[in-house]
């Protein structure tokens, strides 16, 4: 069968991964059933949207495959996401609801006519939301239309929406109804929801959790960041859809399990000489920081938790220690989580350095290596003067060497020629 890109629908046709989209690793694939119950499969639509149907026709099914099934009215197109037994675990664990006691039904593997009709129902999604955007506008609704899902026969439509409140749409549903000639649907989702079928990226470089494997939406309030020790920064504790991260309620029970033997950090802490107001804790390593009063944040005192608790129980009793500190550091002092070389990595500036040029030197250069440097330097008028006298002077030597040597040759030459006459 023709591959269809169905990608920009937020839907890929691979075995396995699913595009990302709420995945389900089908680890009882290989394991014979023990019994032949109903053959139920699960069937993805576009993003996160599932559903579950029979095979009534005891058709050779593939996960993966393309296959026409059971719409409200007429028929859908969906991908087949998981067979077998872990299909019936997975409607356990989503507490699925049958319609009449039945479900729905497949019909067959998708024909080049039902995929040429589905790719041109995808094709008019994104006009049609923008449009029922405008319409919403202009009838004064509060509320957004966050996305829209055609049905593969294109006789239906379903209408995703946000609203704060209840939304009386019974005349938006009217003019939707003659201004796109088909079903309507609406269905009413949240933010969480919402940013889970558009999907992304996160801050942690990964695909949003919401859009591949998060099905159940917890709330999440500021008490997990305060466990955390996290600042309440809103731009950096809210996600996507503008709410707080879920990932903050991922390891707050881990936190709250290593805080329960924490004393309390409201309560100052006395000695003989000052007084330790509390300032931030490591809560796996076990130490609170405190800063002096009166000093101000600039030095840091690191304090076991087993110490904070011997000094409280001192000043309960009406003693203060003589001294409190166990470690010192100051506040540039600390540990450093900037990039550190620890792989012999040079620097990152390295291509942008130039190549040093290879001069070649003459021999004459390498014997007197001080004699370019001395022509080099710029002369004063005075250092010129001497230089010229010192020529003028180096010159009259040579002259009178010169003249020196000539004498003596002229002697020896006398000294043969007498020889020659004896």
């Amino acid at each position: 069968m023709k591959e269809v890109n169905t990608t920009d629908r937020g839907i890929c046709r691979t075995k396995v991964g699913n595009c990302g989209k709420l995945q389900v690793t089908d680890w009882l694939g290989d394991v014979q059933p023990a019994y032949k119950g109903e053959d139920i499969v699960e069937i993805r639509f576009k993003n996160t949207r599932k559903d579950y149907y029979k095979n009534v026709n005891n058709l050779k099914l593939k996960v993966g495959e393309l296959v026409a099934v059971e719409g409200n009215p007429g028929h859908d197109i969906g991908i087949i996401s998981l067979m077998g037994e872990l299909v019936f675990e997975q409607l356990k664990r989503h507490k699925v609801t049958l319609n009449n006691g039945e479900y729905r039904k497949v019909y067959r593997h998708a024909k080049t006519v039902d995929i040429d009709k589905w790719k041109e129902a995808i094709s008019l999604e994104h006009e049609t939301m923008i449009r029922s955007r405008q319409i919403v506008k202009d009838l004064g609704l509060n509320m957004k239309i966050g996305d829209v899902e055609y049905q593969g026969d294109k006789t239906k439509a379903i209408f995703y929406y946000l609203a704060d409140g209840r939304v009386d749409f019974r005349e938006l549903i009217k003019v939707l109804a003659e201004t796109f000639r088909i079903r309507i649907e609406m269905k009413q989702i949240g933010a969480r929801q919402e940013a889970g079928r558009i999907g992304g990226i996160g801050p942690c470089g990964r695909t949003l959790c919401c859009s591949t494997w998060m099905s159940n939406f917890v709330s999440v309030t500021t008490n997990a960041a305060r466990h955390q020790e996290i600042s309440l920064n809103p731009q950096k504790l809210a996600g996507q859809c503008g709410k707080l991260k879920c990932c903050l309620n991922f390891e707050v029970d881990a936190y709250i399990d290593a805080q329960r033997d924490f004393p309390p950090n409201h309560i100052p802490l006395e000695t003989e000489h000052m007084t330790f107001s509390f300032l931030k804790a490591d809560i796996f390593g076990g130490m609170y920081w405190y800063a002096p009063r009166g000093n101000g944040p600039g030095t840091l005192v690191a304090v076991p938790v087993k110490r904070v608790k011997e000094v409280l129980r001192l000043n309960r009793s009406g003693k203060k220690p003589e001294k409190l500190v166990v470690e010192k550091y100051d506040a540039g002092a600390q540990k450093d989580d900037t990039f550190h070389n620890v792989v012999g990595q040079e620097d990152l500036d390295r291509f942008d350095r130039g190549k040093k040029k290879i001069r070649s030197k003459k021999r004459s250069n390498r014997r007197n290596p001080n004699r370019n440097r001395n022509q080099n330097q710029p002369k004063s008028q005075g250092q010129q003067q001497d230089s010229t006298q010192n020529n003028n002077q180096e010159g009259g030597q040579s002259r009178s060497s010169k003249q020196n040597r000539r004498p003596k040759q002229n002697r020896r030459s006398n000294q043969n020629r007498n020889q020659n006459r004896n």
